[in-house]
């Protein structure tokens, strides 16, 4: 079954299901695509939050719920901290959430008075004051994320829904959860250009690096932010790029300005973005290889419930979330790591590249290096000197991920597209999972955009 090309191009070669897609759309409005944070000691951020008042007591961070439609969170931390009068690195939060969504997340703000926040007036945007904490919200604490999605404009009628759907669950509950790639959001959908930017920084190429981001066109943008990119890529007129490059693309401004000012100043315009947006194009890169390193596993038909000599297998912890430790597998301890991923207490891994990890063994281990030496890269590459704040020592995820109660509902009309049908469905992955990523297999779209992805 082909992948579209989209998808193909961020390492999601392959499905893992052989059952056709139902096909239709996603996100037609943000309602239809909600997402809520479960923390590890059971707190859910809820869409149907009752406020109870000013918390009382004191502690290092205010814990507060953070409800945003059509946001990105980074660019939402940011306006928060611009209402608030204060720094970004007062704000935490446990994750990244959809951007075309409505979202309930937790989020930790340091230093600022619970009736402060009250005051924040952004539509889009609500935050409520929870409780005084000691600790700030972080990964950590992160368990995973409750989905409710609508799928909109089926062409298939009810009963090839509902038997192409339960087909696809029972094919993913053989195979032990659904593959853990990392999803569309991690690299942009409609402009998939952040691990193309973290390729050139991990090379140390920091002006084509600069020139991706700002100049690759994407067909899906508006007409003035295709021409901006032309006139940067073509002319190198920074100017004349600002001046029709649309007012939302304020990173992409704020380079400009810096380099109008500075010509061959790339790092110095890289360092007008966000620290955390200039680590995720080095973490999206090294997305990138995990999603090949997988696509390709899958393609040679090798386990992914199981492992064999030479793979990582990862320790979980009661919940079933990743400790990092992970063991290398070996003939010797191969029959005990196969009985602790009965038990659910491990899971078979595959690295993130960097500095710290060490490539698999067996097969899984050529497959890495083969797929390293077709980029030109290395793990020692990942120091990232050119930007030394970027530096990536590398990890491991799990090659599983399980899917939490699911459940769906009956295909039933969609009464904004007439003659098609629509399909809910509710479900909790795992912190670092992607629904897109179960989505893809259900649905199997040809034209990844089209489809809402």
């Amino acid at each position: 079954m082909t992948v579209p090309s989209l998808e193909a191009s961020l390492g999601m070669t392959v499905y893992a299901t052989r059952t056709p897609g139902v096909g239709g759309r996603i996100k037609l409005f943000a309602e239809d695509f909600i997402v809520e944070e479960i923390l590890v000691d059971g707190s859910k951020a809820t869409l149907k939050h009752t406020p109870a008042g000013l918390p009382e007591g004191w502690g290092r961070h205010l814990l507060c719920l953070l409800v945003k439609k059509n946001w990105d969170t980074l660019a939402a931390l940011e306006k928060i901290a611009e209402e608030l009068n204060i720094d970004e690195g007062q704000l935490h939060v446990a994750g990244i959430k959809d951007t075309k969504a409505v979202t309930a997340q937790h989020i930790s703000i340091s230093r600022v008075p619970p009736e402060k926040i009250l005051n924040i007036k952004v539509k889009g945007l609500r935050v409520y004051p929870i409780r005084f904490e000691d600790e700030a919200v972080s990964p950590s604490r992160l368990y995973g994320n409750h989905f409710h999605i609508v799928v909109r404009s089926i062409s298939y009628g009810p009963a090839v829904v509902e038997e192409r759907i339960n087909a696809v669950v029972e094919e993913l509950k053989h195979l032990g959860g659904v593959p853990n790639y990392f999803g569309h959001q991690r690299f942009g959908t409609k402009r998939p250009v952040t691990h193309l930017v973290g390729r050139q920084i991990v090379k140390g190429n920091l002006e084509e690096a600069s020139l991706t981001f700002l100049s690759l066109p994407s067909p899906f943008e508006d007409p003035d932010a295709r021409e901006a990119r032309r006139l940067i890529r073509e002319a190198g007129d920074y100017r004349a790029a600002l001046k029709i490059l649309p007012k939302h693309l304020t990173y992409e401004r704020a380079m400009l300005k810096h380099l109008i000012k500075h010509p061959r100043d790339y790092l110095g315009a890289l360092r007008r973005l966000p620290l955390k947006l200039r680590r995720l194009f080095v973490q999206a890169y090294q997305s990138y290889l995990y999603n090949l390193f997988l696509s390709e596993r899958i393609k040679r038909g090798m386990p992914l419930n199981d492992v064999l000599v030479g793979d990582y297998a990862l320790e979980l912890d009661g919940c079933g979330l990743p400790t990092g430790r992970a063991s290398r597998v070996s003939e010797s301890n191969l029959s005990q790591i196969r009985e602790k991923m009965r038990r659910g207490e491990a899971a078979l891994a595959i690295p993130l590249v960097g500095l710290k990890v060490e490539a698999s063994g067996g097969v899984q281990g050529e497959i890495e290096r083969e797929i390293l030496s077709s980029e030109g890269v290395n793990p020692q590459d990942f120091r990232v000197e050119c930007m030394p704040e970027a530096v990536a020592r590398g990890g491991f995820r799990r090659v599983l991920t399980p899917i939490i109660n699911l459940q769906t509902s009956e295909a039933s009309e969609d009464p904004v597209n007439p003659s098609k049908f629509k399909v809910e469905l509710d479900f909790t992955l795992l912190r670092g999972s992607y629904a897109t990523v179960l989505l893809r297999e259900v649905m199997k779209p040809r034209n990844v955009v089209e489809a809402g992805f």
